[in-house]
């Protein structure tokens, strides 16, 4: 079975997508371009299982932008992480000459990827993008999914050796110059993880040491 085709599941192969592939292969590393490639297939699974009416293509860009953040092009951006990849792929679909009500479902589907509770209740880019990333890294709806097709994915497009503590590496370097980019989300679960000097901002204090409680 070819690593383009898994389950009926194809990445696209239209000009953009293929511009777009080489585009992430030169940028980051190859750990992360595999984990964007198998979010993709997770996401576009589980879209096909539930039968979603979703744009591959769309969910494709979505999947290959949701990481470019943490990679050493944004190493003094003091955005978070998601802003950054989605941005750049905003830019890359204006280049593009893409739908702007298409660009914003992308932008979404990158920046909100980390946000719980939210991008399932959106359009089926933003929401499947959300899951893929979930099952990569976390093994959430792991048993959605049938053997072989974790199998073929897996075998397609290895996760490799020690692959979780790889990803909270790359998150950790990816954040650790701008903690405070974590504030609100579980992105400060990874500077925590890996250094034992960062202090999480409590929300509490925040509110009980502002200016109306002078």
């Amino acid at each position: 079975m070819a690593a383009n085709d898994i389950s009926s599941v194809k990445i696209p192969d239209s000009k953009l997508a293929r511009e777009l592939t080489q585009l992430i292969r030169d940028t980051e590393s190859e750990l992360l371009f595999s984990h964007s490639v198998r979010v993709y297939f997770w996401g576009a699974l589980t879209g096909q299982r539930k039968d979603m009416d979703f744009d591959p293509e769309l969910l494709y860009v979505a999947a290959m932008f949701h990481d470019l953040g943490l990679t050493s092009i944004y190493r003094d951006s003091q955005l978070r992480f998601e802003v950054d990849g989605a941005n750049a792929a905003r830019d890359f679909l204006r280049s593009h000459n893409i739908a702007e009500q298409d660009i914003e479902k992308v932008w979404n589907a990158v920046a909100l990827h980390t946000t719980p509770g939210i991008p399932e209740h959106m359009h089926p880019e933003i929401a499947l993008l959300q899951a893929g990333a979930g099952m990569d890294v976390a093994g959430r709806g792991f048993e959605q999914f049938t053997e072989e097709q974790r199998e073929t994915v897996i075998a397609a497009y290895p996760r490799g050796a020690d692959f979780p503590h790889k990803m909270i590496d790359a998150f950790y370097h990816g954040m650790a110059h701008r903690p405070h980019s974590t504030f609100g989300t579980f992105n400060d679960d990874f500077l925590a993880c890996k250094d034992p000097d960062f202090k999480r901002v409590n929300l509490c204090s925040i509110i009980l040491g502002s200016n109306w409680e002078r």
